[in-house]
């Protein structure tokens, strides 16, 4: 199985924040017919696929053009996902059909219907933060399942990610959303250190929910 690349790519810009000023269908509608994005998975999953179980159900959260869907899929999964634009949900069931990956990709918007009590093994979420979503998330696992989260935090060195603060993560916030979850990996850098090298702008965590 090939792993998705991950370096040299632009990370998919599509997925963190609501929006205010127009309907979020049409708003991300627009930014996919525009060509916005690239389709790839997240780091931590990319990095951290040794953690996955064997098989299962899995979903990519606000899957934007599906880059998480398809490593998840490649690996076994059965997955669902799921984002509130039909554009690249239509693009992506068209690429789960071509390559007969399990995908199931649904227009759906999770703040409105979140997933169900212990559906999911897996989760993951990338790009996407909605604070209040997080409790819902977490009883969607069964036990001992996994969500992989990775989005951006308010320390940052480069212009990437949204500019306004609460549509980005504060110092370990990450840590404290989790907190009930047992923390299999977590990473965040700041600005310590040469800000050239490492991993900045963002933090990233795997957390289990113990059965």
């Amino acid at each position: 199985m090939v792993a998705l690349p991950v370096a040299g790519i632009k990370f998919l810009t599509v997925n963190f924040i609501k929006i205010c000023d127009m309907n979020t269908k049409e708003k991300w509608n627009e930014r996919y017919h525009a060509g916005t994005g690239e389709r790839q998975a997240a780091l931590v999953l990319n990095e951290n696929l040794h953690l996955l179980p064997e098989n299962g159900r899995a979903l990519d959260l606000a899957c934007g053009l599906g880059g998480n869907a398809i490593l998840l899929a490649q690996q076994g999964l059965k997955v669902d996902a799921w984002d509130i634009a039909d554009v690249p949900i239509a693009a992506l069931q068209d690429v789960a059909t071509e390559r007969q990956l399990s995908i199931q990709a649904g227009v759906r918007d999770v703040e409105v219907n979140p997933p169900g009590p212990e559906t999911f093994d897996v989760i993951v979420v990338g790009y996407f933060l909605d604070r209040d979503l997080i409790p819902a998330l977490i009883r969607a696992l069964k036990p001992d399942g996994l969500i992989y989260y990775q989005t951006f935090t308010r320390q940052y060195v480069s212009d990437r990610g949204p500019q306004r603060a609460e549509f980005r993560l504060a110092d370990q916030e990450l840590l404290q959303l989790f907190s009930e979850l047992h923390i299999l990996f977590y990473r965040e850098e700041g600005c310590v250190g040469d800000v050239q090298k490492g991993f900045r702008d963002e933090a990233m965590l795997i957390g289990m929910k113990k059965g």
